[in-house]
């Protein structure tokens, strides 16, 4: 048996490695000392833009040292049995997409599985993300969110994935083109209200960077004359409708404890944001009474 410290035998060579690069947004000198150790040192640079990754390395002034090769949604499956191979021989291979996390909205799902499959290492070198940038910038709640990707194309499909958001109560951030913004405001108003609020993020982390925070009908108004850069758009989760039976119960309770019905109305509407109005709370509890 070989001494623990002795090294590898050259006829079984040590199993390779994945890792998923997250790559600047905008910014070079946001790209993490890792990333740039990698691009230097990983036997193969999977890209998504193979000219974009090398724009990147000379603003970092890093040779890319390995082999660089594309891969994006349409040759991924075709990519991924070769890279499979080369990191089970024991290659290091580097993914990194156009901007931001691999995976996340891009591609890189494909390649994780069937290593995860074979049992390979893979690892995460973490660092930007549009989704997380957006999200912390927005001021609004991020204790619970959900990623939608892009928003559909077509208006129908669209409208129709705008309405399952009705009710949707996380914070939600997804992306769109800019040439679709102003129409996907316009059915997000017809689909969710004029008073949701949501953010729209423009060019993050670039120099014409812009966060623009409303109403859905004001961002609406905003976009209507267009706008240019990649998008974000980060909108308010619904506001939880309270059961109307809970309400008439917790304004009986207080009216029990000597408050008057209307004053007690007033009170549990206060106190729940997604409570009628006062007149419908005092209606219903009248019609609770004659049942």
């Amino acid at each position: 048996m070989p001494r623990p410290d002795s090294p590898p035998d050259p006829i079984r060579p040590h199993r390779g490695r994945l890792l998923l690069g997250a790559t600047p947004l905008g910014q070079p000198a946001d790209a993490s000392r890792r990333l740039i150790d990698a691009l230097a040192t990983a036997d193969v640079v999977a890209a998504e833009d193979t000219r974009r990754v090398r724009t990147l390395a000379r603003s970092l002034e890093v040779a890319i040292g390995g082999r660089v090769v594309s891969l994006f949604d349409q040759n991924e499956g075709a990519r991924v049995p070769t890279l499979v191979a080369e990191i089970a021989a024991g290659a290091t291979v580097l993914v990194v997409s156009d901007a931001g996390m691999p995976l996340i909205n891009d591609p890189g799902y494909r390649l994780v599985a069937a290593c995860a499959k074979a049992g390979l290492t893979v690892s995460c070198l973490p660092g930007p993300s549009a989704v997380t940038t957006a999200l912390a910038v927005s001021g609004l709640p991020a204790d619970r969110f959900c990623f939608e990707g892009f928003a559909p194309r077509k208006q129908a499909a669209r409208r129709s994935w705008l309405a399952g958001l009705a009710n949707e109560p996380r914070t939600t951030v997804f992306f769109e083109s800019p040439r679709r913004l102003p129409e996907c405001l316009r059915d997000a108003v017809g689909q969710l209200g004029d008073d949701r609020r949501a953010v729209v993020c423009r060019e993050l982390t670039k120099v014409h960077e812009e966060i623009r925070r409303g109403t859905l009908a004001e961002l609406a108004d905003w976009a209507a004359d267009g706008v240019l850069g990649e998008i974000t758009v980060v909108l308010s989760g619904a506001t939880p409708m309270a059961d109307p039976a809970d309400l008439v119960a917790e304004v009986t309770a207080l009216v029990a404890g000597g408050m008057r019905v209307k004053d007690a109305c007033a009170a549990v509407v206060d106190a729940h944001p997604g409570a009628p109005s006062r007149r419908e709370l005092y209606d219903a509890v009248l019609r609770a009474r004659d049942t």
